[in-house]
């Protein structure tokens, strides 16, 4: 029996219960076991401030390297470009809706000063540059914790991942979607990993029925702009990718967090060149300006 890592907040329980779903149709038992994370123990601190890379995965990564764990199941967008030697990225599910997602009222709904949380830079600076006059604050907590503040009337509206919301059968609440040509998303947002000890075979037989390729091909890109722009999670970067009859398709944006300074740009080319696509995306950001802004954004961390 497999012995799956999970945060135990609910999006977390249901992304590994998902996972352990399709090992279980697969004739593959496992079971789950919460982990607390040194992200679910900082709640008073905006993530951007805290400067430690993964925050949310730090020590389910230490329960796969000391055996106690077969697998650990993240949000992709939470993982760090750079594994711990000797743990790999076993499978990555089909994607989500990888778009952000607007809550309580729509942009165009939203009044001069209305108050906006969320807890991305990344979306914060991009909700500055598209309007300069909202007033973007953090706010912290799973899921439940944000809506119930939202509800509670404590911000006007709420941007969040469309795909935590469409998991947790919360598709309802969501009150536009924003268009990834207006709010480029987080790298890897919407999709799953799961990782595993690169030796373990048993866990990484399990994992290949798992594995979609034309997602792995995605977040490939994706994941290598990021690596080539040197950043975390937590820092103002937007990218996605897609393939397109046959073609790979990446934008990225480095913006800096009072939205003032935007750098975008796109390319295209074959699928098998994901990786490389990505870093070269990534020189051409940082020839553009995008070496300023996050020099700026490191040096305030």
């Amino acid at each position: 029996m497999l012995r799956i890592g999970s945060r135990g907040s609910p999006l977390a329980l249901w992304q590994a219960r998902w996972i352990a779903q399709r090992l279980k149709a697969a004739g593959v038992d496992s079971r789950i076991e919460v982990v607390k994370t040194t992200g679910d123990t900082i709640l008073d601190v905006a993530l951007a401030k805290v400067g430690v890379k993964g925050l949310f995965t730090k020590e389910l990564e230490e329960g796969l390297l000391a055996g106690t764990l077969d697998l650990a199941v993240h949000s992709l967008k939470d993982m760090p470009t750079q594994l711990p030697e000797g743990l790999v990225l076993a499978a990555i599910p089909e994607r989500e809706d990888a778009r952000d997602a607007v809550v309580g009222a729509s942009l165009a709904e939203l009044g001069r000063d209305a108050r906006v949380g969320t807890s991305s830079l990344r979306r914060a600076a991009q909700l500055r540059a598209l309007r300069p006059k909202l007033v973007v604050e953090p706010v912290r907590g799973n899921l439940d914790t944000r809506l119930r503040k939202l509800d509670e009337g404590r911000y006007d509206a709420l941007v969040l991942a469309a795909a935590g919301l469409k998991r947790l059968g919360l598709a309802e609440r969501i009150r536009e979607l924003l268009p990834v040509e207006v709010m480029c998303p987080a790298v890897g947002q919407g999709a799953l990993a799961v990782e595993a000890r690169d030796q373990d075979g048993a866990a990484m037989e399990a994992c290949r029925l798992l594995d979609h390729a034309s997602t792995r091909v995605a977040v490939t890109a994706e994941r290598a702009l990021l690596a080539g722009l040197g950043g975390g999670c937590q820092v103002p970067i937007g990218a996605h990718a897609r393939l397109v009859d046959g073609a790979l398709h990446l934008r990225a944006v480095v913006i800096s967090p009072d939205g003032r300074q935007v750098v975008r740009r796109q390319t295209h080319g074959p699928e098998a060149d994901a990786a490389a696509l990505g870093s070269e995306l990534a020189r051409e950001l940082l020839a553009a300006g995008a070496d300023d802004i996050l020099a700026e954004v490191y040096g305030a961390a």
